[in-house]
């Protein structure tokens, strides 16, 4: 069994040395609690799980902690794929609603699996979700003073069960200030992707991993043969070419745990059961 989770990127320039040790403990935490809950659930359950304690924490950008966008008002999208079934599920600029993770793992039982806006909102309601606002005062002082140092701030976890089964999850808070509609990766293929090959989830700039297809051809890659370490080289390589910003966690078939970055500042923490590793 195996775990990985990210929470974005961290700016040196723009966040202090006291929130990069925070962002270090509560990766640790939330990975070693994912891992617990591994223990007696499935990847599938267990990516949601995880994601759902990053939406839970205001240092990242996604649920609790969303950036505000260009109107003054949060909208969120968040993601979950079942690399056994190779089915996802999502919601895309949904509004008040604490964990959209939660949401999108809802819809997987749907004909319809991915709603976005209005109809996502109705869908949580109707669902029994509860109305919650999202903002925090931070994010508030953010908008106002209109710094724009967001878009690098999304949350993912992917999962290995003991049945050698793997799945992803991916919420985020968008990039902030952005036109009201526009579409992260997130929810999307290019930036939360699995199935038994592989799994992979992404932060960075949504519009370079949507451009590059991210998420998708990592996994494609090893779906046809190709080592995980050389299918995120040949596929970060193509990043380059169009300039993007990236990051990415992935576990392949064999429980290989993997990650790279277009520029080494994401955060992310990876446990299994003995091994824990973090960001510097």
């Amino acid at each position: 069994m195996k775990i990985i989770i990210h929470g974005g990127f961290f700016s040196e320039s723009g966040q202090s040395h006291d929130i990069k040790i925070a962002k270090q403990n509560s990766l640790k935490n939330i990975a070693q609690k994912a891992f617990a809950y591994l223990q007696s659930h499935s990847a599938f359950d267990t990516v949601a799980y995880a994601v759902s304690l990053l939406e839970d924490d205001e240092l990242y950008n996604a649920g609790t902690g969303s950036q505000i966008q260009s109107d003054g008002i949060i909208r969120m999208s968040a993601a979950i794929m079942n690399g056994s079934s190779q089915k996802m599920s999502g919601v895309i600029n949904i509004e008040n609603v604490k964990n959209p993770v939660f949401v999108a793992k809802e819809l997987m039982k749907e004909d319809d699996k991915v709603l976005g806006g209005i109809g996502a909102k109705n869908y949580a309601t109707e669902h029994g979700f509860e109305n919650f606002s999202t903002e925090i005062p931070q994010r508030r002082k953010e908008y106002e003073e209109k710094l724009k140092n967001g878009g690098k701030g999304t949350v993912g976890c992917v999962a290995f069960d003991k049945e050698g089964k793997l799945a992803a999850a991916t919420s985020t808070g968008g990039k902030g200030f952005e036109i009201p509609g526009r579409i992260s990766d997130s929810a999307t293929v290019a930036g939360n992707y699995a199935n038994k090959f592989c799994a992979v989830s992404c932060t960075g700039v949504g519009e370079d991993i949507v451009s590059n297809a991210t998420a998708a051809k990592i996994v494609t890659r090893v779906t046809d043969g190709m080592d995980l370490k050389k299918a995120f080289e040949k596929t970060f390589n193509e990043l380059k070419e169009i300039d993007g910003f990236a990051g990415a966690i992935a576990i392949d078939q064999d429980g290989n745990i993997y990650h790279q970055d277009s520029y080494p500042t994401m955060v992310f923490a990876s446990f299994d059961g003995e091994n824990f590793k973090t960001f510097d």
